[in-house]
């Protein structure tokens, strides 16, 4: 039996994705009634340049929007802006709201996204920051103008980036980070290698393969960390980057099975009318089939236009989501660039550049096909890379000679 296509649907969380889901619906022709619920204030808006243009001073808050507030309006969606989501029935299929207030669905979209993961015993500490949205960039970016001494604890994209921006806006910078490398997770260790001298060579210091074991404060003020082994740093104003935690606590009890985000399996579909995308969504890799969730941009937008096509196309019909993660990095005079998942590579080998030029393409591959290509500084080449990622090639072995 074919599932009848829904009257109405919510979409909660005011994101990339959730914008994505939205717009799709309407695109293929959905005319039912949806509800939009969003946590913040604000309409959606672009994240990655939280930690670049925004943080520097370059941008200012308006540029971020994701669309023009009349385009909301066309939508024809009842939008719930500064609405938090705090418990779910999914029997009676009706979302209760922090307001009191409370939202009816057919079929629910959990697009909640991630927020930003802090040390213990950092709640409430003036001048220790994170970096997850707009009011936290623009808190960060008016310490930043003290030009403090800036500790980083966190060597991942947010963590590089903003002490890149930092030390451009001439702020003393430690950035502590319990790998080897900055983004060495990402990376690996030869680009990493490469990324650390970049850092030093603008004054950045670098304490590699730490851990922070504590934030120290004074007065109710950060003034330094201790790490675990018993070294501390001095600081002004601590910023913590050590990743994001899904937004999935409010489904607890609700029977939608959550662990690492809203487990969903191939078709990003969790069960009972519910339907996940963004950064929350940990779905069933359809080639590999083990969960994957992926805290990408460009991700977030790819899912939420798959999920709104299933939502249409019902349960039965639905296609597997399959598609080739990218994100990027500027840092520097430096474009990182990403396709696919670095992570779990057990080869890197650089086919076009080199790391002393700092302008490259590497291809990362597991057990002998291509999982990832990374270009530094290398957009237009990088481009016919992608396809080798998204077949997953197999690398031919060089015979020896």
């Amino acid at each position: 039996m074919t599932t009848p296509t829904p009257t109405r649907i919510t979409v909660v969380g005011a994101s990339a994705a959730g914008l994505s889901v939205v717009e799709g619906l309407r695109r293929e022709g959905y005319a039912g009634s949806i509800t939009w619920i969003g946590e913040e204030a604000h309409l959606p808006y672009d994240r990655p340049p939280l930690s670049k243009q925004l943080l520097s001073g370059a941008w200012e808050t308006g540029r971020l929007r994701l669309r023009d507030p009349g385009d909301f309006e066309a939508l024809g969606v009842d939008l719930r802006l500064g609405a938090r989501a705090v418990a779910l029935d999914a029997r009676k299929r009706t979302i209760a709201l922090a307001d009191g207030g409370s939202a009816d669905y057919d079929t629910l979209v959990v697009a909640t996204g991630t927020r930003a993961r802090r040390l213990p015993g950092t709640d409430g500490v003036a001048s220790v920051h994170v970096l997850r949205t707009v009011e936290d960039a623009l808190s960060l970016r008016e310490a930043l103008a003290g030009k403090p001494h800036l500790v980083v604890v966190g060597g991942g994209f947010v963590g590089a980036e903003a002490a890149a921006v930092a030390r451009g806006l001439g702020c003393e910078v430690t950035l502590v980070t319990d790998t080897a490398q900055p983004m060495g997770d990402a990376l690996g260790d030869e680009l990493g290698s490469m990324l650390r001298a970049v850092h030093t060579e603008h004054g950045v210091r670098i304490e590699t393969g730490a851990l922070v074991g504590q934030v120290l404060t004074d007065g109710g003020r950060a003034c330094g960390v201790r790490l675990v082994d018993g070294r501390t740093i001095a600081a002004d104003a601590v910023l913590v980057g050590i990743g994001a935690q899904p937004n999935v606590e409010w489904l607890a009890g609700s029977g939608v099975p959550v662990g690492n985000g809203v487990e969903c399996d191939a078709t990003l579909y969790a069960g009972s009318g519910v339907w996940a995308a963004g950064d929350v969504a940990s779905w069933l890799h359809p080639r590999t089939q083990e969960p994957v969730r992926i805290e990408h941009r460009t991700n977030a937008a790819e899912q939420g236009l798959a999920v709104a096509r299933n939502i249409l196309a019902g349960p039965e019909r639905a296609r597997p989501f399959d598609s080739v993660p990218y994100v990027w990095s500027d840092q520097y005079d430096l474009k990182i660039q990403i396709h696919g998942r670095t992570r779990g590579a057990d080869e890197v080998r650089i086919v076009e550049g080199s790391l002393t030029d700092r302008r490259l393409i590497a291809l990362y591959t597991k057990r002998g096909r291509v999982c990832a290509a990374v270009g530094v500084n290398m957009m237009r080449a990088l481009r016919g890379y992608r396809v080798q990622v998204a077949e997953a090639a197999v690398v031919e072995v060089e015979s020896a000679v």
